[in-house]
């Protein structure tokens, strides 16, 4: 989720949002408007691209009204602006005027710098909305929206969400209201799948994860619908090659703490913790028979046999056969 500054006050004269995740973006202006309109029903909101602040527009735009109006003005992509209309805002900084909120949205990158320097030193209220590139950060994204709800949902809950929507956060924060406003009590895995199987299903990773956890109907299952929906079968032996070394590199790996480990594996410390439940059952020999039907599978999927489908579900069954290694010893 987005983070601010110290100065958390949204009605502060200026509010600098930098990154570039468009949903933090616009939660910021939300968040910006929302305030200024409980202060006053009638306040005026302006909201502008690079080309539409001309030289001489902020000056007019928050020049003293007669009404004393409130406005909010906005200006996205900012670091887009012209120099003579980035002139202008380093003066309105030095001097903003009253029951005027200026919300400047800046990429963060190298482009613009001077505007975004000048925003921090003059004392601007900061939220930071970064890229979400990485799971662990769209899994605490999850996190957030269902505590933002007022509602509790559980680890698995959070991961079979992500697992199921991917890396849009709009829809993960779609996904979570609509959870918290149809499903009462405590939000866990089974309601998350009921609601989202069919593209969690889809997913290449729920096939491996199904198999290397000995599952191998629930892979089959899962297998046979994602090509149903067109998921590429180079996709699939993908993910279940990743599932398989990851089993591999944490029962050679020493013990200790999660994040120890993702450090030590190049794993993140959520990944470990999966793994680790994943394992149990498997053993040396297991992960060296299911890493030559992946090889298998690979080689029929790009050519070296005459039906993919049947390459991939007989890995997938070799898999969880050897999932269950230790079992059967």
């Amino acid at each position: 989720m987005a983070r601010k500054t110290a100065n958390d006050d949204p009605l502060a004269p200026v509010t600098l949002a930098v990154g570039q995740e468009e949903l933090l973006l616009d939660r910021a202006v939300r968040d910006v408007v929302a305030a200024a309109r409980a202060a006053d029903a009638d306040t005026d909101v302006r909201d502008l691209t690079p080309d539409q602040l001309q030289p001489g527009t902020l000056a007019e735009l928050t020049s003293p009204s007669l009404f004393a109006e409130r406005k909010v003005v906005v200006v996205r992509n900012a670091q887009d602006l012209s120099a003579d209309t980035v002139k202008d805002v380093k003066a309105y900084l030095g001097a903003p005027a009253e029951e005027i909120t200026l919300v400047l949205l800046h990429a963060g990158g190298a482009k613009g710098k001077g505007l975004l320097d000048a925003a921090r030193k003059a004392g601007a209220r900061e939220v930071a909305c970064p890229k979400m590139t990485k799971p662990a950060d769209r899994l605490a994204f999850v996190r957030g929206e269902f505590r933002g709800l007022g509602r509790s949902a559980t680890p698995e809950a959070c991961q079979a969400l992500v697992d199921a929507i991917g890396s849009d956060l709009r829809e993960l924060a779609s996904a979570a209201a609509q959870l918290v406003a149809d499903v009462e009590g405590t939000i866990d895995e089974a309601v998350v799948g009921r609601y989202y199987t069919g593209r969690a299903e889809a997913s290449s990773f729920t096939v491996a994860d199904r198999a290397v956890e000995g599952r191998a109907a629930e892979a089959l299952e899962a297998l046979r619908w994602s090509l149903a929906t067109g998921v590429a079968p180079v996709m699939i032996t993908s993910a279940l090659a990743q599932g398989v070394r990851a089993i591999g590199k944490l029962s050679s790996a020493r013990g200790g703490r999660p994040a120890d480990l993702a450090r030590e594996l190049g794993m993140p410390p959520w990944k470990i913790d999966r793994v680790r439940q994943q394992m149990r059952g498997w053993t040396p020999d297991g992960v060296a028979v299911a890493l030559r039907a992946v090889a298998e599978a690979d080689a029929g999927v790009k050519g070296g046999g005459d039906d993919p489908e049947y390459a991939l579900e007989k890995a997938v069954v070799a898999i969880a056969r050897a999932a269950r290694s230790r079992g059967r010893a």
